[in-house]
């Protein structure tokens, strides 16, 4: 029993893994992205359903039962709970993957950590969130910490993905550093409106405060902005003389969820916020997020040496 123990310890169950190949890293790493993203909509529904506080504690669900489904919002949000752990199983395999490539790679190494430190970092967030009751500080930081994680699994299906010989300027490069700025910037202020908002996820959770409206018009022109950047951008890449195949798909992706994007949050803002265009938003949110930090981060790992 103490061999066994002190050989987990050690990382005997990643030693047990047979090598891989960076192929096969690279499934595992989109299966956890996907699970991660899923997660991110799954929370959002806990919060438009009404059952943030479905269970009143953590990690039990309430006083008397660790698992309580015995109420709608106590199902809902046990659910949720419950897929915490899948995404955990996906996240930590892939961690696991990245450790037993048959050509180690520091960096892949790196990532698969952050993201199991990540999720970590998650469920304690997640408790916080409960035992604030719903705090919008609380939130707003559970959902960063979740564009995080999506941001470093998108690195980690980026990096572990086939290379291309594409030609990326260095000017490009830091024009879609100025690209990923603003999209952050956007997805900051819809938090900052979901958290003035209506669906805080219980009728008695606390808000920021702030006007609905001038949140939301100042989360509008940041959407704007980012769509004029976006055309800058093709712009700018044209001009360089550095447009391909690759560079057409991967910009045409963002401009068509960033325009569904913005179509369902003016839609929602005239119909008085309805729970499921909301969830809708939230889902093309994330989508938006994993184009443009793919581009990001494919930019600068595909950039070349060159003066421009």
């Amino acid at each position: 029993m103490r061999q066994s123990y002190v050989a987990l310890l050690h990382g005997g169950i990643g030693s047990k893994m047979p090598r891989i190949r960076l192929r096969t890293l690279n499934l595992l790493a989109k299966v956890s992205l996907f699970f991660i993203a899923g997660i991110v909509v799954t929370g959002a529904a806990v919060r438009l359903s009404g059952s943030g506080l479905g269970c009143s504690d953590w990690p039990r669900c309430n006083a008397d039962r660790f698992v309580d489904v015995s109420t709608h919002h106590g199902r809902i949000e046990q659910v949720n709970r419950l897929f915490t752990g899948v995404v955990a199983v996906a996240v930590i395999l892939a961690m696991l993957g990245a450790q037993r490539l048959r050509e180690p790679n520091r960096r892949l190494r790196l990532l698969g950590a952050m993201l199991v430190l990540g999720v970590v970092g998650q469920i304690v967030l997640g408790g916080i969130v409960v035992l604030t009751g719903l705090n919008p500080f609380a939130n707003l930081g559970h959902f960063a910490l979740s564009m995080f994680l999506v941001a470093t699994n998108v690195g980690m299906v980026v990096e572990s993905g086939q290379r291309r010989m594409v030609s990326v300027p260095r000017s490009i490069v830091r024009l879609g550093n100025s690209l990923m700025a603003l999209t952050c910037g956007l997805l900051l202020a819809g938090m900052v409106v979901t958290g003035s908002g209506p669906h805080a996820g219980d009728e008695e959770a606390k808000r920021f405060g702030l006007s609905v409206e001038g949140t939301s018009r100042i989360h509008s022109v940041l959407a704007w902005f980012t769509l004029a950047m976006v055309a800058f951008f093709i712009y700018r890449v044209r001009r360089a003389g550095a447009w391909s195949e690759w560079f057409e798909q991967r910009t045409q992706m963002i401009l068509y969820v960033l325009v569904a994007q913005g179509a369902v949050g003016y839609w929602q803002y005239f119909t008085d916020v309805p729970a499921g265009l909301v969830g809708v938003h939230v889902a093309l949110a994330t989508i938006l997020f994993i184009t443009v930090v793919r581009l990001w981060w494919e930019c600068r790992l595909f950039a070349v040496s060159c003066t421009n």
